[in-house]
């Protein structure tokens, strides 16, 4: 039997609109519930879509037999310190995080800032901003190694002299197992509902991305490990806290992933940088990997 190898580009792995779409369509995951809340709304995805010439029925025409996928191996930088901190040139992912994300409404009442008593008010910036900080203090005091995110607020209607009447919240939690996820899950929910009753708010919740956790093949992290050692790179196991197209591939074939070293951790930013020899190192692991396990 012959072994191709090809190189893929998938779209849109960080949730932009749709998170891992491009892996869930090549990997037949992809189901129409994907695509009912995309973030930024219906009308941007749309748009997006007919830029790229695609509609979202042909999306679903992207799925590949699984047995025509031998495996799949990733390489990106860490997103992190652990490498640069410890001197090390590789990171082989053990497993990658299930991400999930909710869109919060804290609902309140407009009312003139200036005449309406501070005690009276029905104030949704309150529920909003007592709820950021609770969930910090919950997901460190109950759920260590987990993290929690509120990435955006959007205020209703968003003026100086008025008291907002509504606080959307972007909030995004992750952890290695799903069983914490679903944990976290109902502590997070319950905090919120919790906060909006302490200040006489409503509440609604709005479900959008949920990405399982998944693990990474244990042939190909020894097949890793065993060109690193071949390359004379030093190299150590640890797990991606962040969301990769792997996620999707380990559903229908062995699949591995290693990590490059991140100049200051930085990542998402416009200071993001590998250092050139870390990126050919990065590539020559994931070439010798590959011939080891097509051999």
């Amino acid at each position: 039997m012959n072994t191709h190898l090809e190189a893929i580009d998938f779209t849109d792995e960080e949730g932009n609109l749709v998170s891992a779409l491009g892996s869930l369509a090549l990997s037949g995951q992809l189901e129409p519930e994907h695509l009912r809340n995309p973030r930024g709304g219906r009308d941007r995805f749309r748009k997006a879509l007919r830029h790229a010439g695609l509609s979202e029925s042909s999306l679903f025409s992207a799925g590949r037999d699984p047995a025509t996928v031998a495996g799949y191996l990733e390489l990106h930088i860490e997103q992190g310190m652990r490498l640069v901190e410890a001197d090390l040139q590789i990171g082989i992912v053990t497993s990658i995080v299930g991400i999930r994300s909710f869109r919060v409404r804290f609902i309140g009442r407009a009312d003139h800032a200036g005449t309406m008593p501070m005690g009276n008010r029905l104030d949704a910036a309150q529920g909003a901003s007592a709820f950021t900080l609770a969930a910090r203090e919950l997901v460190m005091k109950d759920f260590p190694g987990c993290v929690v995110n509120v990435g955006n607020m959007e205020f209703e209607p968003g003026a100086f002299n008025v008291v907002p009447q509504v606080v959307a919240v972007a909030l995004q939690f992750r952890a290695d197992d799903d069983d914490k996820l679903h944990e976290m899950e109902a502590a997070l929910l319950k905090q919120a509902s919790a906060e909006a009753q302490r200040f006489g708010l409503d509440l609604e919740t709005e479900p959008l991305d949920n990405v399982g956790t998944a693990r990474m093949n244990q042939n190909v992290r020894e097949a890793f490990a065993n060109a690193s050692e071949m390359l004379g790179l030093k190299h150590t196991s640890l797990p991606s806290g962040a969301g990769h197209d792997a996620q999707s591939l380990a559903q229908i074939c062995p699949t591995g992933m290693i990590s490059v070293p991140s100049v200051g951790g930085f990542s998402h930013s416009s200071k993001e940088y590998t250092e050139w020899q870390d990126c050919v190192n990065g590539a020559n692991v994931l070439l010798h990997a590959t011939l080891m396990l097509a051999q």
